[in-house]
């Protein structure tokens, strides 16, 4: 309330874990601040008890307790208070399956353990408070190998092989920052027999992420550039059914980004125990449904279609593309960017995908800042190939240009100043 953080406090508790179960002792910390802790409109609008209260979930963590320590280590509150910043700002919120690429030790040491996964905490259900529902998502860290595993697969794949590890968190998800070694190196048979198989049999479903990226209408002269991303001309649009434009809504506006943290939910997924799946495993995904609801009211967004785009990313981002590519569009879906410094998005999306305003036809077509992009897997192929060295970027320099005149498409790699500051 006016202070410099935005969780009123963290609680931490010494938890004496399940020996039956194999889960050792280890600190607890639970955040207050993320919900609705006051129900006057302070901090959080009140929109009554069903739906959810404040933000509608809490941050946890599971920290192994290190032989002879007497107080909990306070880094972990300064974790979740740089998350919840992130919320707070960007009123982003996040789910069970979610993962935040961190780039750095949690702690701050030399540890490996540098990314996090989210899921549900094992021992605290949803509650039901006098100002909504609060449901408790746990931060587990991973190592930088298991976060693309997880990008590449799912994250609730990876969050299960972790649990059938008691170095890597055992059933409870409790992070050791002293870990030394990947569940991979631990288990070499995990890669190939779990997660090998399941990226080539279920694909990604990781559809979507927050990014640094931009798009560029090149088939537009120059003096129109400051509508071309407002109002759209063109042909009357293919008519977006409700549940596609609430599923867009809700995937631009959750995008999850903080130094580059991925992830969106599905633009189109079953809700199944609170967590977003793709549908499986057919090849034939959608952006229709039957709910209503509108990003903006149609009648001013016309969908418009493009002759030429050009597509920027930085670095990180880029070398997400062959994923999308290959463990998205190869599978009948479809993946989104959202950019973090604005409205901008750009939506790829295959032939299998119903419902995208994009058509083979006339593959780029946008609505307002999001653009969608419809690549045929003949051309899908052809870019993993020509975009290979992304999967090396320590290897090439930027900027890092990719072309293919005969499709009127251009795809950049910029550095990150580009999309920090707009002036360059």
């Amino acid at each position: 309330l006016g202070g410099p953080d935005p969780l009123d406090y963290v609680s931490m508790y010494r938890n004496l874990g399940n020996p039956a179960l194999n889960v050792p002792e280890h600190w607890h910390y639970v955040s207050f601040g993320l919900s609705d802790l006051y129900g006057d409109n302070r901090v959080h609008e009140f929109t009554g008890t069903d739906g959810p209260s404040g933000f509608g979930f809490e941050l946890t963590f599971r920290l192994k307790r290190e032989t002879g320590e007497s107080a909990p280590p306070t880094w972990p509150a300064e974790l979740m208070q740089g998350l919840a910043r992130y919320v707070f700002q960007s009123e982003n919120t996040f789910c069970s399956g979610d993962h935040v690429s961190w780039h750095n030790p949690l702690d701050n040491s030399e540890s490996r353990i540098q990314h996090m996964l989210l899921t549900e905490d094992p021992q605290m259900q949803p509650v039901q408070t006098p100002f909504g529902v609060v449901t408790f998502l746990q931060i587990v860290g991973v190592c930088t190998e298991e976060l693309h595993a997880a990008q590449q697969w799912n994250g609730q794949g990876i969050l299960e092989l972790l649990r059938t590890v008691p170095v890597a968190g055992g059933p409870w998800l409790i992070t050791d920052m002293r870990r030394g070694e990947t569940i991979f190196e631990i288990d070499p048979h995990l890669q190939q027999e779990r997660v090998d198989k399941g990226i080539e049999t279920d694909g990604s479903n990781l559809s979507g992420v927050s990014a640094k990226c931009a798009w560029d209408d090149l088939s537009r002269p120059p003096e129109d550039d400051e509508d071309s991303r407002s109002i759209c001309i063109g042909s009357q649009p293919r008519r977006l059914s409700g549940k596609d434009t609430e599923q867009i809504r809700e995937t631009l506006r959750r995008g999850l980004e903080i130094n580059s943290k991925p992830v969106l939910p599905p633009i189109n997924a079953q809700r199944q125990n609170g967590l977003n799946h793709d549908r499986a495993p057919s090849r034939k995904d959608s952006l229709e449904s039957e709910s209503s609801a509108a990003i903006i009211p149609h009648e001013l967004i016309r969908t418009r279609q493009l002759e030429s785009v050009h597509l920027k990313f930085n670095q990180e981002s880029g070398a997400l593309i062959p994923l999308c590519l290959r463990g998205r569009l190869l599978h009948g879906r479809h993946f989104t960017y959202k950019s973090i410094t604005g409205d901008t998005a750009i939506t790829f999306v295959s032939t299998g995908v119903e419902g995208a305003f994009a058509t083979e036809e006339h593959p780029y077509a946008a609505h307002g800042p999001w653009l969608q992009i419809l690549l045929t897997e003949e051309f899908v192929e052809r870019m993993l190939e020509d975009l290979e060295d992304l999967n090396s970027p320590e290897e090439f320099k930027l900027p890092k240009e990719y072309s293919w005149p005969e499709k009127k498409l251009k795809v950049s790699i910029l550095p990150d100043a580009v999309f920090d500051n707009p002036l360059h």
